[in-house]
């Protein structure tokens, strides 16, 4: 197409002059430029070879294209319904706007939902309602090795790196941090300036390229890691496993994405394309993880250290809780990534078909813990679209501590789900680093709305267990979610789920757990 209007261009200034050197006006030939690229455009289409439906179809075929460009455009304002959009719903997105400003999220006549569908999930209110409380309870972080425990809120910000993210969406995050007494999670792409700056308390996030702590050689750099961990606003130290959107894929980051600034902030070459391996290089047994994530306590001065995974093998899992259980040592929190959380670019297979879905996820990892007797020491984090309150509640009463939002933190600051994530693209300067785009996102605002959005959600959560006869996280139940299996029945979490009793697995494991329990081995990843 650029070709033609170049073409189409040349013939027309060659017959204008023409026109003028021969006394002609040249208006009738700028009359018929419209017929003229018509014309070249559909030659051009009869002999190339790249699009079979343009050499069938010259010039009309061109309309097939448009509408596939602009398809997910027209699919989002006019045709999803409210309650059926992917990967977030309208309704969800329009939640989120409306705490994020400030304005009332409420929606009146009833639910659009079908709630006798299967699958239909639904928290149980209590006879007996309790008053919600005035302050959020928050969730301490550290385990008996831990010598500078954390308190955490109930929602917090997930790992998303600055690189990822432009610099004005990562200083409008950690500001909601900082006024809403939140954390963030940094993401793999290092501790940047734009973390640090506003104040909010951070989870630095490191990943299997060690990306601010990192070697010329791309190995772990334990001196770095211990100067930068020492920074007051990092309170918290976490090794990525795996992430839910991509779990067992590695990274690359085009050597044309590798400016000055990221250059610096990753410990990197400025210009040069940076492969982050899908292993880690500082362990290769489950107890060497253990090792190694205890070795980060220490480093750390005694911060809480933890690792976040998207759940795969359960027996691999188990092998982790006996590696813990040899070593005498465990970590402070684990955070459980959803397969259906996001991520800037992945495959779509891995997207669609990689991985554990955050209920699952989460279920596995609170039983092998209780069934270990590890749960006590260690607190579970959940991450994987987590927007509204009751999202948030569903997460804990499925064993989850306290929730990590990353996408919805988005829509906080502006994102209005475009999917140009990838595309260095993003209409409102969240996902880019052209500074152009970016300067579009407004710190000052966006930080306001960051926070307005956790602290509205934290209280939509807390009102919601009021309303179930509950104060405190802790007190929630599996009897207290339910779902409709079909459309005569429902069941509780209870009933469809299997629980695990403290030290179960040490004792007695359940026929349905042994095979897992006798071939995890702490010193490999059996398969």
């Amino acid at each position: 197409m650029k070709r033609v209007g170049i073409v189409v261009l040349t013939l027309v200034a060659a017959l204008g002059a023409l026109a003028a050197a021969l006394g002609i006006s040249p208006y009738w030939w700028f009359a018929a430029v419209p017929l003229m690229f018509v014309g070249v455009l559909g030659a051009w289409d009869l002999v190339q070879w790249r699009h079979s439906v343009l050499r069938n179809y010259p010039v009309l075929g061109h309309a097939r294209f448009l509408m596939e460009r602009i398809r997910p455009e027209l699919q989002q304002y006019f045709i999803e319904r409210n309650y059926d959009g992917r990967p977030f719903d309208r309704d969800v997105r329009s939640i989120v706007y409306e705490r994020a400003k400030g304005t009332d999220a409420e929606e009146p006549y009833g639910t659009e939902r079908d709630v006798y569908q299967p699958g239909h999930e639904f928290l149980v209110p209590s006879m007996a309602p309790c008053p919600v409380p005035e302050d959020p309870p928050r969730v301490r972080i550290g385990g008996p090795d831990c010598g500078r425990p954390y308190d955490m809120a109930l929602l917090n910000v997930s790992a998303m790196s600055f690189g990822s993210l432009s610099a004005n969406a990562v200083l409008a995050l950690n500001g909601g941090a900082a006024a809403g007494g939140f954390a963030q999670d940094t993401g793999e792409g290092g501790l940047s300036e734009y973390h640090l700056r506003p104040g909010g308390d951070l989870v630095w996030e490191i990943g299997t390229g060690y990306f601010g702590c990192r070697s010329e050689k791309g190995d772990f750099d334990a001196a770095e890691f211990a100067d930068k961990a020492a920074h007051d606003h990092v309170r918290c130290v976490s090794l990525k496993l795996s992430q839910g959107a991509k779990p067992g894929i590695g990274g690359v980051l085009p050597g044309a994405k590798v400016n000055a600034e990221i250059a610096r902030v990753r410990d990197v070459p400025e210009g040069r394309t940076v492969v982050s391996p899908p292993y880690h290089r500082v362990f290769s047994t489950p107890r060497e993880l253990v090792r190694f994530i205890a070795r980060m306590r220490e480093l750390s001065g005694g911060k809480p250290a933890g690792f976040k995974l998207c759940v795969g093998s359960r027996r691999q899992f188990l092998a982790v809780c006996k590696a813990m259980l040899g070593e005498g040592t465990a970590p402070d929190f684990i955070v459980v990534d959803g397969a259906e959380g996001g991520t800037g670019a992945a495959p779509l297979e891995f997207a669609d078909h990689v991985g554990t879905p955050l209920t699952e996820g989460l279920l596995t990892v609170h039983n092998a813990l209780v069934g270990t007797g590890l749960r006590d020491r260690i607190r579970i984090g959940a991450s994987g679209k987590i927007a509204t309150g009751s999202d948030l509640v569903k997460r804990m009463v499925q064993g989850a501590d306290y929730g990590n939002a990353a996408r919805a933190m988005m829509f906080a600051v502006g994102c209005i789900q475009a999917q140009k994530c990838h595309t260095n693209t993003c209409p409102t300067g969240v996902t880019t680093q052209d500074p152009r785009r970016a300067r579009a996102l407004d710190v000052g605002d966006k930080t306001a709305r960051v926070q307005r959005f956790q602290q509205a959600t934290v209280a939509s959560a807390l009102q919601i267990m009021a309303s179930m006869g509950v104060t405190d996280p802790a007190e929630l139940r599996p009897h207290m979610l339910r779902r409709r299996v079909d459309p005569c029945t429902e069941r509780s979490y209870e009933e469809l789920y299997e629980w695990l009793a403290p030290g179960q697995l040490l004792a007695e494991p359940p026929a349905s757990w042994a095979a897992d329990w006798m071939a995890a081995d702490p010193d490999r990843f059996t398969v």
